[in-house]
């Protein structure tokens, strides 16, 4: 029984995970920072994302396509929205971003990166404490190791044989 209870909660934390959209946040953001245009480049991985933040209604230009065209996924879809989530200024921003390179999930992260540098550059006061005490403002360094010569891979040998 105890573990029918406990896959409950997985199942009811992976709903939430995915249930995430945002229309939930139909309502005006409530943070007090300026609103004002603002620029931030991110990058994680191989990815590099250009973020544009202007003052407007929320909506999301990811290379031409919405959100949610670009980012199926709701898991990367709230990854690059926590930023203005946390500081509650949901619809306050149009956001168009310009990202290559990487995969699904670098673009995410870089492009969350990119969203809260452009949030700290527009008012450095009222955010960065929270987008730095959140982690947002931390560049993920975390790279592919390059192959070495004489290995299948960057650490995997040839396999050995003793005869």
């Amino acid at each position: 029984m105890a573990e029918n209870t406990n896959d409950s909660a997985v199942l009811e934390t992976e709903e939430e995970l995915t249930s995430y959209s945002t229309e939930t946040n139909a309502g005006e953001g409530t943070g007090s920072s300026a609103i004002a245009p603002g620029y931030g480049t991110g990058r994680r991985k191989e990815a590099v994302a250009r973020v544009r933040l202007v003052p407007g209604s929320g909506k999301w230009t990811i290379n031409g396509h919405t959100l949610e065209e670009y980012f199926p996924s709701r898991l990367q879809q709230r990854e690059v929205n926590s930023p203005i989530v946390l500081l509650k200024l949901e619809n306050k921003f149009d956001i168009i971003v310009l990202v290559d390179g990487g995969g699904t999930t670098g673009q995410a992260g870089a492009i969350r990166l990119g969203v809260a540098r452009a949030l700290n550059a527009i008012d450095r006061d009222a955010n960065r404490a929270a987008l730095k005490k959140a982690g947002f403002l931390t560049r993920d360094a975390r790279v592919v190791e390059r192959k070495k010569a004489g290995l299948h891979k960057a650490r995997r040998a040839p396999q050995f044989s003793k005869r």
